[in-house]
């Protein structure tokens, strides 16, 4: 499993800005596959926690069906500076479901004591994406492990 810090490590100037327009915002849009395989978008919460970057929902969610059923997922951070001069960020990669300890750390994290429950996932990464604008050019730097 790539971790969130296997990201910083290898790559550490991609991951902090990364990191950083994922931290910009709350909410963020997950792509997941549907049983009959068909995409389905939502939004998502993505918190990055000792060095993991989790996803959380609601019990009972669709989305956190899809993740069990297939743990594929793409994730595009919410988009704030329309010039791109920020950059837009993107992580692909596969959920796992944290077990009930991991949960609870992540969820005590929040430090809201109203959110006990809920579905906790970290994401094994597979690939971090940034486009931004400079100048008169559009910037593409990736990271695979």
């Amino acid at each position: 499993m790539t971790t969130w810090n296997d990201v910083a490590t290898a790559a550490p100037d991609l991951a902090a800005v990364t990191q950083r327009r994922f931290e910009a915002h709350l909410h963020h849009v997950l792509a997941t596959l549907r049983a009959d395989g068909s995409p389905r978008v939502s939004g998502t919460e993505a918190r990055f926690f000792d060095g993991e970057l989790y996803l959380g929902s609601m019990p009972g969610s669709r989305k956190a069906a899809d993740l069990r059923r297939d743990p594929r997922l793409a994730l595009h951070a919410a988009p704030i500076d329309v010039e791109l001069t920020e950059g837009d960020a993107k992580v692909s990669g596969r959920a796992r479901e944290a077990g009930a300890e991991e949960a609870a750390r992540f969820l005590a994290s929040l430090g809201n004591p109203d959110v006990s429950d809920g579905e906790v996932f970290a994401v094994d990464v597979a690939e971090v994406i940034l486009t931004r604008v400079e100048g008169d050019e559009l910037v593409v730097t990736s990271w695979r492990p």
